[in-house]
């Protein structure tokens, strides 16, 4: 919370009138689907059998289920912020591990393959997108500072980069690069083609945030530092920068999970990165579902390491903004 509110007032979810909607609401949403075929048998004991229960049935699992949203919502309120927080993410976790289970997983295949989905998909996923990542900025702060420039030639090159960068998709960036430049005597191979796709489409983004950022400092701090003497590259590293830091840092974060989900991209030409090895190892045997969720707990787990990395630079940077 940016401001907590220090004037005591009364929780929403202990409103009769909120708790009322709220449970009508839930009620009509799942009167909507018939969930007798898959709840229905926990109810068993109430409506007998799920299938011939008919609207009854399908009125009191919607019901339950409005209930127990209703009450769990209610009594979660009552706890500390952070214990709400935990709880919610705990019961979302287990409500998630309930919907794998419905696909009656191989759980042996699964532990058979983690290992080399791991030690082979994860980290040719780390390498290359942080490789792509450090590129990407180079070419973001290069950018930023041509775009903000009176050098017509510097400012043309630049926007006319994020221009065509933004425009394009990337997987279609990745053909061009992979496919197109051996057409013209250059050829790549897939992780350098992969990491120089990814390092331009996310440079010609993220030239945009660095730009906003360097402008949201006034103009005072520039006329300030240049009547001291200071020339451009001083007044931008040790002025200008530090202070757009703040401003900078949470879309490039955004920017860096998102460039690691569309490595996935580089699988079509043939880098052994989790996509890949996740089709590659599933087809086999044709136990796909087993392999794309235990690769999207990968990717989920590696994102919520970047967003803890993210969330600590944001509140070192924010430390000169506390009063």
């Amino acid at each position: 919370m940016l401001y907590p509110d220090t004037v005591d007032a009364e929780i929403l979810v202990h409103k009769p009138w909120f708790v009322a909607t709220m449970f009508a609401i839930i009620l009509a949403v799942f009167l909507a689907f018939n969930l007798t075929g898959t709840m229905g048998e926990l109810m068993r004991p109430v409506i007998g059998d799920p299938l011939q229960s008919g609207l009854y049935g399908r009125f009191a699992v919607a019901f339950v289920v409005a209930l127990i949203f209703s009450l769990n919502v209610v009594l979660i309120g009552f706890a500390p912020l952070k214990v709400q927080i935990a709880i919610v993410w705990l019961e979302l976790l287990l409500l998630f591990l309930a919907f794998f289970e419905t696909f009656h997983l191989s759980l042996p295949f699964i532990w058979e393959k983690l290992p080399f989905l791991i030690t082979q998909g994860a980290v040719t996923t780390l390498y290359v997108s942080a490789i792509s990542i450090v590129i990407a900025s180079v070419i973001a702060i290069l950018g930023a500072v041509a775009k903000l420039s009176t050098n017509g030639f510097a400012y043309a090159i630049a926007s006319f980069y994020t221009s065509f960068f933004r425009g394009l998709p990337l997987l279609m960036q990745v053909y061009l690069i992979y496919l197109g430049l051996p057409q013209l005597g250059f050829v790549i191979d897939a992780v350098p083609a992969g990491i120089l796709a990814l390092s331009l489409c996310y440079g010609a983004y993220m030239t945009e945030i660095f730009r906003s950022g360097i402008q949201s400092i006034d103009r005072g701090q520039w006329e300030a530092s240049r009547s001291m003497g200071f020339g451009f590259g001083i007044t931008m590293r040790r002025i200008i920068l530090p202070q757009a830091l703040p401003v900078i840092i949470p879309p490039t974060g955004n920017q860096f999970i998102s460039m690691l989900k569309d490595s996935s991209l580089v699988s079509v030409i043939g880098v052994w990165e989790l996509m890949f090895l996740a089709r590659t190892l599933g087809q086999k045997t044709f136990q796909h579902m087993e392999m794309l969720i235990s690769t999207a707990l990968i990717y989920w787990g590696m994102s919520i390491c970047l967003e803890l990395i993210q969330s600590r630079i944001e509140r070192h940077y924010a430390r000169s903004k506390v009063r």
